[in-house]
């Protein structure tokens, strides 16, 4: 009971409180929803002017404190939990329904706390520093803490420590920076449950206005595209084991517009995944790559809020694994044939400011197109279906830093009965990066 009125109480104290800061921010023009900030860099913290709300040492650094707060209600309404064909095997185990960094990530029926997160930055003259901590009923973890430069010659900028990486669009994104509840699925089941989070370096080079270009090293200890489980016949490797490219292009198409195009590609030289049948188990064991695609055009209306915004974008990402099966039998390894796999997945969302403070959004996603599995006795490549999911969305900007989103979902999934799914998602920032999208 206590879980469930916390979870209300500040949707609750949210629509009691927006009356009264209606009158205070509605002459504020566009900060409802600022879709300016989904810019060049999505998850550029450093380009972020401290608010009033830092403190500020003698010693000339800046540091600035947030707390994002969630809840979610949910009611799968129609049907069954089920994992999209192909993708329920190994590293895939669970739907994970918000996939989004929190832990314990699948939804229960009822109220849900969501993902809450408390942000630290601060800043001298030479660096920035970010650390994100993540908060959840069982649970406290430090989710990103990384450093990066400010005085790097040539346009070059380092990053280094424990961060998302800047591959596509939505991977860099914060939860409550998502124009719908869930993950995409493309991002969650190829890149991962978390997106792609991983412990390295990222040196970047921004030669105009216009053009980024980075590189990542990680590590490899990640889940989904870097997924080592234990039980395997390989060892584990020396480190770093995943490297990364992206380049983001921002050309210049006029006042109140931006378009952001972008690709990326990424190499994870040790894939390890288990499937135990309790008696025996089955090991896949190679490298993996993916590429990927991303677009997204924003047009700013005019008018105050988010009225008449419009926003449209979407990803594409391909993967290959190059794997060779192991069978273990009381602890001991029968090598068998080589198989690669091949999957991929794509969406396409927009949004639409019909208010001030209210906007509408529409999402389609396919994940499986390419869908070629390994499958277990006998052992040989199975192609799948694809699998469908479609969302739609009303979102009510009670302050520039408080929402509160209704959604609707169809489940879709190949080779299973369809599904409904609905949910109330209630999310509110505070201190010095409120309403910030990071």
């Amino acid at each position: 009971m206590s879980r469930r009125l916390f979870t209300l109480a500040p949707i609750t104290a949210a629509v009691l409180i927006a009356t009264p800061a209606w009158a205070n921010d509605h002459d504020h023009g566009h900060s409802g929803h600022d879709h300016s900030t989904h810019g060049h860099s999505q998850h550029d913290h450093d380009s972020h002017e401290h608010a009033t709300e830092s403190s500020h040492s003698p010693l000339g650094v800046d540091l600035d404190i947030s707390l994002t707060l969630e809840g979610i209600y949910y009611n799968r309404f129609s049907g069954k939990e089920h994992s999209p064909a192909g993708f329920g095997h190994g590293g895939h185990e669970g739907h994970g329904h918000h996939g989004h960094g929190g832990h314990g990530h699948a939804l229960e029926d009822g109220f849900n706390l969501g993902h809450s997160e408390v942000m630290l930055q601060g800043s001298n003259h030479y660096l920035d520093g970010t650390a994100v901590i993540a908060l959840s009923e069982d649970d406290i973890s430090l989710e990103e803490v990384y450093l990066s430069t400010r005085q790097l010659p040539a346009d070059l900028k380092l990053k280094a420590g424990k961060f998302l990486s800047d591959v596509g669009y939505m991977n860099s994104q914060h939860p409550h920076a998502w124009d719908f509840i869930e993950r995409p699925l493309v991002n969650q089941h190829i890149l991962g449950e978390h997106g792609l989070l991983d412990t390295g370096v990222q040196l970047t080079w921004a030669p105009s206005a216009e053009v980024q270009l980075g590189g990542e090293l990680f590590q490899g200890e990640g889940e989904g595209f870097s997924q080592f489980s234990e039980g395997g016949y390989e060892e584990r490797e020396s480190g770093p084991r995943v490297s990364t490219l992206f380049a983001k292009f921002q050309p210049d198409i006029g006042t109140g517009q931006t378009l952001n195009l972008g690709m990326s590609a990424g190499y994870n030289r040790q894939f390890v995944r288990v499937d135990d049948h309790g008696h025996h188990a089955h090991t896949a064991e190679g490298d993996n790559w993916f590429a990927g695609l991303d677009a997204r055009y924003q047009r700013d209306g005019g008018q105050p809020g988010v009225e008449g915004d419009w926003e449209l974008g979407g990803e594409y990402f391909y993967t290959e694994r190059d794997l060779r099966e192991y069978v273990q039998h009381h602890d001991h390894f029968h090598s068998r044939e080589s198989h690669t796999e091949q999957q991929d997945g794509a969406y396409l969302e927009t949004t639409y400011g019909i208010a001030p403070r209210w906007e509408m959004g529409l999402r389609t996603e396919a994940l499986g197109m390419s869908n070629r599995v390994m499958g277990t006795h006998p052992t040989a490549i199975v192609s799948e279906e694809v699998s469908w999911r479609h969302s739609g969305q009303v979102t009510w900007h009670l302050r520039d830093d408080m929402f509160l989103r209704a959604q609707v979902t169809q489940e879709d999934y190949a080779g299973e009965e369809e599904s409904w799914v609905g949910m109330l998602q209630f999310n509110a920032t505070f201190g010095g990066h409120a309403g910030h999208n990071h």
